[in-house]
């Protein structure tokens, strides 16, 4: 008897997720969406097994439920349909922030099991238009599992992520991933606006080198996302922001007073950590 897998959200990751979970074990994936024009390319595409635009008419059915929605949808979607999972279903999100998204899974029953997640893959792209199996390749696949999460579903997504071809899986706390996930991602993202808040923005059009635009790559995106996933994990964010207002604080001193020999020791300490940070050896986003 076939298992089934329901991805809600056919967004990049959602899609993604659809066409890499293909053919794993004897599950169906089923992907839900409200949007028309997402269903008909997924369909077209073959992005899932099938599709529909309501959850509520195959929740009752599904074994495993993916919630790929933007961050404060999965908080309302838990809440909206928190009596309509299948006893025993394993849930599981792909959301960047996972201390606020697991505090909102409280309201399931005891009988469902949610474990936070985050696919650490992705593209400066959203849609399922750019939705591609092979997203997930190499990538870590970070899991928070609450106290009465059971080891069977905890093998399962072990599984899962395996067969999407994640290089590891890293088991941690929902506290732990925030301060990473806002050292490693959310501040690169305020980096990045805040440099194209600069005037000379467009005066610099057509002279910027590669590392400008490394810095701003991801400054174009999605700007509903990435307002929830700042506000849900601002006090996680507030932290490094002020450790890096610090810095900068330090090296505007620096320059200020002309100390060369004092700048050349700062830019040499940092560099040096720069470059013991991409030594070869033990990855430190290991699985635990």
């Amino acid at each position: 008897m076939k298992h089934t897998i329901v991805i809600v959200g056919l967004g990049l990751i959602g899609g993604s997720l659809a066409l890499a979970l293909k053919g794993f074990e004897d599950f169906e994936v089923v992907g839900v969406d409200v949007s028309q024009p997402t269903l008909r390319y997924a369909r077209e595409h073959a992005v899932a097994d099938r599709v529909c635009e309501d959850a509520a008419a195959v929740l009752g059915q599904a074994d495993v439920v993916a919630l790929a929605l933007h961050p404060q949808g999965i908080v309302d979607f838990l809440s909206a349909y928190r009596d309509q999972f299948k006893p025993g279903a394993l849930v599981w999100d792909v959301c960047g922030v996972k201390s606020a998204v697991m505090q909102a899974a409280q309201v399931l029953p005891a009988s469902v099991d949610f474990i936070g997640c985050h696919p650490m893959a992705g593209t400066e792209f959203s849609g399922i238009e750019h939705a591609f199996a092979e997203m997930f390749r190499d990538s870590h696949f970070i899991l928070c599992r609450r106290p009465d999460s059971t080891p069977e579903h905890v093998a399962l997504l072990e599984r899962m992520a395996a067969h999407m071809g994640f290089r590891d899986v890293y088991q941690t706390t929902p506290e732990a991933h925030d301060a990473l996930i806002a050292y490693t991602s959310q501040v690169m993202h305020i980096i990045a606006v805040s440099v194209c808040d600069d005037p000379m923005l467009f005066d610099c059009k057509g002279f910027e080198g590669s590392s400008f635009r490394g810095c701003t790559r991801v400054a174009a995106l999605d700007v509903g996302l990435w307002t929830q996933l700042f506000s849900l994990n601002a006090p996680a964010l507030l932290e490094v922001l002020d450790r890096l207002l610090a810095n900068l604080r330090s090296y505007r001193d620096t320059l200020a007073c002309g100390d060369q020999g004092r700048l050349s020791e700062k830019l040499a300490f940092s560099a040096a950590r720069k470059r013991q940070m991409s030594l070869p050896g033990p990855d430190l986003l290991g699985p635990l």
